[in-house]
């Protein structure tokens, strides 16, 4: 494919120059691209720093195209040269600060949005956060709010396996086409933003732009935002929320938050605004406490998970549990719910109060309990217990993104009490920057042995020593090392099956991006 074939060689991304940042996120191929590099004497001539940086971005899409070890595959929707610009635009994107970073100040991304006409402000927003269970509440909140008839824009971070997993419109993820059309929309914008501040723009704070002005050129009627990192410095705050989700608070992103779960917590408050609604699921005391001083501070409703709302009953049924909520407007029953966990039950209390507080639902007009149960039925939330394989001659396997401690414990107490499984195998790739041990212990009393692996992530952690960590909390006669995550796996189900297939298992965790991987690895799509 040449320049000109590819329909983007001519194309100006905008964005500058910005090298040197980690990329949080599926393997974007070369993303640490340095546009000043100088090749190796006897390698070829010095390039200026602009053809060095369009012949990196370029060298990125043509490897993802014609593919690799783990190629990217072209939607089936798209064309090459569409797919191709997206890579393009990622490639580019990719050179801005990474997601990880944090900083504490909400002046270039406010400098951004009110240049694009504050595109925030035209539709309600429903603003989650919290340590765990965000997405997963994001994906109800949107379920239910599409089947009450609203349409709906969903922005959550990071995304399993495509960028364009990030902005959704009516419940899907836009296209790589509409992608690139809403990138080249702000890339102007971008570039006067830069201009005017020492710092430029980060790639998550441009994504978040991206949405916004997506949603409001749809346009939507209601949006459901999920904070990216923290909480009051999050790009996301620039949104005034009607109401404000803030899911169970532990610690995760120390190295940037904190290890101070009181700090943690009033950090993540910063989202409740004045006049909002703040639906609260059940915390430990005093981070609550921390909660309920920032609502009275400023003046917001509360509803408390266990007071006001939560869930009554609670029972396993096959392909996920059946539940009775008890919402702000009423008792809802015969729930089926079609994720698996008490953590998803809890959940979907916390999903049912924010639509009912977004939508005003009271006593007197509760919502249609028929509307409830089919929303909640039909709700998926990929990468969390999901099942990518399963069939009576091989074992189960299950994908998970628990990343920290608190998240893998909610995942083995859902393994125990939700799945038989004779003889469970993990494959755990993990961020080195993660509470790594922290994660195999609780995971360690529910499976029988672990596969370690590595992900493309720029943040994994070594193989051998994650599989170092794993021996000092399995043992080592319960610890293999695969480097390959698709051999990894294959080698978790032979060991699963050593005893039979019949109530053989696999769970493949440890990260976001171990679960988008391996989705990608039995053939699914971005969702």
């Amino acid at each position: 494919m040449s320049r000109g074939d590819g329909g983007f060689g001519d194309r100006d991304f905008g964005g500058g120059d910005y090298s040197g940042g980690d990329y949080d996120g599926p393997d974007p191929g070369d993303a640490n691209l340095d546009a000043g590099e100088e090749l190796p004497e006897g390698e070829g001539p010095v390039r200026a720093p602009e053809e060095a940086a369009e012949d990196a971005v370029l060298r990125h899409v043509l490897d993802a195209v014609r593919g690799g070890e783990t190629p990217d595959v072209v939607p089936p929707t798209s064309s090459v040269a569409g797919f191709a610009e997206f890579l393009a635009v990622e490639a580019v994107l990719d050179k801005r600060w990474p997601e990880t970073r944090i900083a504490p100040s909400l002046e270039r991304i406010a400098d951004l949005v009110e240049l694009l006409g504050d595109p925030h402000r035209g539709y309600p927003v429903v603003h989650l956060t919290g340590t765990n269970g965000k997405t997963s509440t994001a994906w109800m909140v949107d379920a239910l709010l599409t089947e009450i008839g609203l349409r709906t824009g969903r922005y959550t971070s990071p995304h399993l396996q495509s960028a364009t997993e990030r902005i959704n419109i009516d419940n899907r993820p836009v296209t790589p086409e509409r992608y690139v059309e809403v990138y080249r929309d702000v890339a102007p914008f971008v570039d006067l933003v830069d201009a005017r501040h020492d710092t430029p723009l980060s790639k998550f704070e441009v994504l978040t732009a991206m949405g916004f002005a997506a949603f409001a050129d749809a346009p939507v009627e209601a949006g459901v935002v999920e904070v990216g990192l923290g909480g009051t410095w999050d790009a996301t705050n620039v949104v005034d929320g009607t109401v404000a989700v803030v899911t169970p608070i532990g610690v995760d992103h120390a190295e940037y938050l904190g290890s101070d779960v009181l700090g943690i917590a009033r950090e993540k408050s910063g989202i409740i605004k004045p006049g909002a609604v703040a639906v609260l699921a059940a915390q430990e005391k005093a981070v609550a406490e921390v909660l309920i001083e920032r609502c009275a501070a400023v003046g917001a409703q509360v509803a408390r998970e266990g007071a006001e709302f939560g869930v009554r009953e609670r029972e396993i049924a096959v392909g996920g549990q059946r539940l009775v909520l008890q919402g702000l407007s009423g008792t809802y029953d015969e729930v089926f719910l079609s994720l698996h966990g008490e953590h998803q039950a809890s959940n979907a209390a916390l999903a049912l109060a924010a639509v009912e507080a977004l939508t005003g639902a009271g006593p007197k007009a509760p919502l249609d309990p028929d509307v409830v149960r089919a929303a909640f039925a039909a709700v998926r939330s990929p990468g969390r217990l999901e099942r990518v394989a399963a069939g009576p001659d091989v074992a189960t396997v299950l994908v998970d993104a628990a990343h920290n401690p608190h998240g893998a414990r909610a995942l083995a107490a859902a393994l125990t009490t939700e799945f038989r499984f004779t003889r469970l195998v993990a494959v755990v790739a993990a961020m080195r920057d993660k509470d790594v041990r922290g994660i195999l212990a609780e995971l360690e009393p529910v499976v029988a042995e672990v596969v370690v692996s590595v992900t493309s992530s720029p943040r994994a952690m070594d193989p051998d020593e994650l599989g170092a960590l794993a021996v000092a909390v399995f043992g080592s006669e319960r610890v293999s090392v695969e480097p390959e995550l698709g051999q990894a796996i294959e080698q978790a189900r032979e060991l699963a099956e050593e005893e039979g297939a019949s109530g053989a298992g696999v769970i493949v965790t440890g990260s976001v991006v171990t679960a988008g991987e391996a989705r990608r690895l039995f053939g699914l799509e971005p969702a």
